[in-house]
């Protein structure tokens, strides 16, 4: 029932985005606008190659900008503007049209959480929770309220308890929220920040998107990445909302949703959602 009502707010959706298309094209009398897009930083990537397979027409001008979903949404509370928001969860964009924006909030992708680590530790979903808790594993996340990242990971520590009571708070207490929050620095030069986590020694674990571990692994040698197994995995569904009637917006959150856009989110390691053929886990 629940994906029977995913699927049907999905089709509403598409529908809605049409007529704005339609209704935006044959009112708009001025020059066409910039497409501002406002995304998490895990998309970075495949919003590039979306943006390419998309082909915006020659004039209009394609403004991104990644970072924490969190910290972007609250630029977008103080004025800042853009046609088009997808966040790395679905309480940002909620938060936006709650708060007046005005558009539909859909999920178009989903992502897994993984504790990627040091090979030298032997990390398992068997042994997983345990090594975590080792007080000589030192433990790296993203900022929690800053990027979803850091919500999912809190989210993880609280079904810890249920596994090894008293887990929650010993792992909130040793997490060190080194990414994610708006003052977060490259911690080696040269490296991003994911990178210099490992790279600087201030990590031996960092908890993040699955969909990111393959590239984080190609620049720090001897890395493994361990998806959370049950009951400790959390889901991390990706919403998008537009935010403007400008109809290039429109179309790109459709072509999103396609069978080409999912294919594309499918290739960076994301779960597509609507792709024909396929059902995400």
């Amino acid at each position: 029932m629940s994906r029977f009502r995913s699927i049907v707010g999905r089709a509403m959706l598409a529908t809605a985005l049409l007529l704005g298309c339609q209704t935006a094209s044959s009112a708009q009398t001025t020059p066409r606008q910039p497409l501002r897009i406002y995304a998490a930083g895990s998309l970075a990537s495949s919003f590039s190659d979306l943006l390419t397979a998309f082909g915006t027409p020659p004039a209009t001008a394609v403004q991104a900008t990644y970072g924490p979903a969190g910290a972007l949404r609250e630029r977008l509370e103080h004025g800042e503007t853009a046609e088009l928001f997808a966040s790395a969860d679905m309480a940002q964009p909620r938060r936006l049209a709650q708060g007046g924006h005005k558009g539909s909030v859909v999920m178009f992708a989903r992502n897994r959480m993984c504790a990627i680590g040091r090979s030298s530790l032997g990390l398992t979903p068997a042994n997983l929770l345990s090594r975590l808790l080792d007080p000589a594993v030192k433990l790296a996340t993203s900022t929690p309220g800053a990027d979803p990242s850091g919500d999912y990971a809190w989210a993880i520590f609280k079904r810890a308890d249920g596994v090894h009571p008293g887990a929650t708070a010993m792992l909130e207490d040793k997490a060190q929220q080194l990414l994610g929050h708006p003052g977060a620095r490259a911690l080696v030069p040269g490296h991003s920040a994911a990178e210099g986590v490992f790279l600087s020694g201030r990590a031996d674990v960092l908890i993040g998107y699955c969909s990111g571990a393959s590239v984080l692994r190609n620049a720090v040698p001897d890395l493994v990445a361990v998806q959370f197994p049950q009951p400790l995995d959390v889901s991390a569904p990706y919403g998008l909302i537009v935010l403007s009637g400008n109809p290039i917006a429109m179309r790109f959150a459709l072509f999103i949703l396609s069978d080409a856009g999912q294919t594309i989110l499918a290739q960076h390691g994301l779960i597509p959602v609507t792709l024909s053929g396929t059902h995400s886990p």
